[in-house]
């Protein structure tokens, strides 16, 4: 198995990558941080040259190697992840709502958010504002166009599945400081302009 723990290093340090035509890189909620490459060899098991779409996130692993391995699976170990055996194995399989927790700042430009992808649709949440964007992904691999005001039963709907899984996992989440209270909310935030790079 070859995969990464996220996107390519594209907005900071020199950014020694590039991930157009996805959007920004390591430590942002857009698709530039959190897709990475995934190759996995399995002589005898998988024909080679294959070629899978579905989105997996490394969580699948444990249980998918599990299986693979004859062994009983553990989900108290395993909550988020699901076994994609049937896919190495060339079978559908729907996978299910991907979530991202990212609840800090990070040195990379990324801001404190969450986010949410059920097949081609994906959310992220801002923690500093709240503010909520909606990309078709299959559409608009590049997350140029917020699509949340255009598609509102959508945006709420996956906003209400990310809520909800927050508070399954009791997920953390940042507090105003007190001390900075007449700060504007979002004020510190390195924001990406509609469509256009961070700025």
């Amino acid at each position: 198995i070859f995969t990464s723990d996220n996107g390519g290093l594209a907005t900071a340090e020199g950014s020694p990558t590039c991930n157009l035509p996805l959007a920004e890189g390591k430590g942002w909620m857009y698709e530039g941080g959190t897709r990475a490459p995934l190759l996995i060899r399995w002589p005898g098991a998988i024909a080679p040259g294959g070629v899978c779409r579905t989105p997996l996130t490394s969580p699948d692993f444990y249980p998918t190697l599990l299986d693979a391995a004859g062994l009983p699976r553990r989900p108290e170990q395993h909550v988020d992840g699901v076994s994609f055996l049937p896919l190495l194995r060339g079978e559908a399989m729907e996978r299910g709502p991907i979530f991202w927790h990212y609840p800090h700042y990070g040195n990379q430009g990324g801001a404190p958010g969450c986010s949410v992808r059920h097949g081609d649709w994906k959310l992220i949440e801002f923690f500093a504002d709240g503010r909520l964007e909606l990309y078709h992904l299959r559409d608009d691999a590049g997350e140029t166009h917020n699509r949340a005001a255009e598609e509102p039963e959508i945006t709420r709907h996956l906003h209400a599945e990310l809520v909800a899984w927050r508070e399954s996992i009791d997920a953390k989440i940042p507090a105003r400081n007190a001390a900075w209270a007449d700060a504007p909310a979002g004020g510190a935030l390195r924001a990406r302009g509609p469509g256009g790079p961070a700025r």
